[in-house]
């Protein structure tokens, strides 16, 4: 009896199986490793470490990249969304453009916190460098419209953002003793926010 001639190409290529850790939401992750950790104690130091080292990878030129694309993504239908009358009163041009602004940068002003708070005063100072660099870049955009709402904002933002530094996180915390005096990256000032020389030494 004849063989039945096969049909080509009907061999099918095995699946590649996905691992559900592949598939974890960040917050069904956290859980995870929170759960690993408490079963398994002596993972913890080499989890501090990893966890360490990865929040070490900081740069103040990707922060910059980032500060400025957060800055630029806003324009005139978001200020249009938040100026005018609300239920709660009237907001005005400039007061919504600073809010918009205001909440674009915090992430990068919270994350400088949260670096000083685990001890990382060197990438505290990366992301300061970058807040600084980034809001420099768009410090004198002629003919955006948004930021003619709040010209003022990079310059003070990027000051606020230094004294919170300087302050080593906190610039509510009450003095005790004598504090820690930092310095600034002079070389940093002079090769790319130059015309900020004096509002960074003021800050």
């Amino acid at each position: 009896m004849a063989k039945k001639k096969e049909k080509r190409g009907s061999a099918r290529c095995p699946r590649k199986r996905v691992s559900v850790l592949d598939r974890l939401k960040p917050e069904e992750a956290q859980a995870v490793l929170q759960r690993l950790l408490a079963a398994h104690r002596g993972l913890r130091a080499e989890t501090r470490q990893i966890a360490k080292s990865l929040l070490s990878e900081v740069s103040f030129k990707s922060v910059a990249d980032e500060v400025e694309q957060a800055v630029r993504a806003l324009d005139l239908d978001d200020l249009g969304s938040r100026a005018g009358e609300h239920s709660w009163g009237y907001t005005s041009p400039t007061e919504a453009a600073w809010e918009l602004l205001e909440e674009s940068v915090e992430p990068f002003i919270e994350d400088m916190k949260r670096q000083f708070a685990l001890g990382l005063d060197a990438e505290a100072l990366e992301i300061c460098k970058g807040l600084a660099l980034g809001l420099y870049r768009v410090c004198d955009e002629r003919g955006d419209e948004f930021l003619e709402w709040a010209s003022d904002f990079p310059a003070e933002t990027a000051a606020y953002a230094l004294g919170i530094w300087r302050a080593g996180g906190d610039r509510n915390r009450p003095k005790r003793g004598r504090r820690k005096q930092r310095v600034f990256d002079w070389d940093f000032v002079e090769e790319f926010v130059p015309e900020w020389e004096d509002l960074i030494d003021r800050a």
